[in-house]
């Protein structure tokens, strides 16, 4: 990614009001803006990948959390910029995404004042190919089995980014939805 990235403004109503450069918008007052998450499941469909970011990360550095994020590009289908992240931070393709919780919002404040302010989509897909961390992105991935993940995230949240947390909170509410249904409470 360029250092010219830029990410979609929003109004508190999640309406699209503008675009802005990512390196200018994460301050100590972030501005609402639009992002996504994305959780990848095995082929083997029982383990899901986490990674830990670089501590190179602006925000929440060396943190564990779920495969990868990202912000679409202005006018970039969500689902798009799902798959390019995918190849640019681990190397691996995608298939079957899927949006699972389309109304993820979550505002955080990172220990350097940094905050994150975001509305999240979550998707979930499986993965094709072996991940390659790229280590601007991510310092480490390993695949976990969901229940075991969503009971450290419960026991440990701070070992965890904020937004893993929430989404695996909310994610635990879906009976059907979701490729690991242990993972559910």
């Amino acid at each position: 990614m360029t250092g010219d990235e830029r990410v979609v403004l929003l109004s508190e109503e999640g309406r699209g009001i503008g675009a802005a450069l990512k390196s200018e918008v994460h301050h100590a007052e972030t501005p609402l803006h639009l992002a996504f998450s994305c959780h990848v499941v095995h082929e083997d469909g029982r383990r899901v990948l986490v990674t830990r970011r670089a501590l190179s990360k602006k925000t929440w550095p060396g943190t564990w959390t779920n495969a990868f994020c990202g912000h679409p590009q202005p006018f970039e289908a969500i689902p798009d910029a799902v798959v390019r992240r995918a190849r640019h931070e681990l190397g691996i393709g995608l298939s079957g995404v899927r949006l699972v919780l389309p109304d993820f919002r979550y505002r955080a404040v990172d220990a350097s004042g940094v905050v994150e302010n975001e509305i999240c989509p979550v998707y979930v897909a499986t993965v094709v190919g072996e991940p390659v961390c790229n280590p601007d992105e991510a310092m480490e991935a390993r695949w976990v089995e969901p229940a075991a993940l969503a009971e450290s995230a419960r026991l440990s949240p701070w070992a965890f980014s904020p937004w893993l947390v929430g989404q695996l909170e909310e994610m635990s509410g879906l009976r059907d939805a979701l490729p690991f249904p242990e993972m559910q409470r």
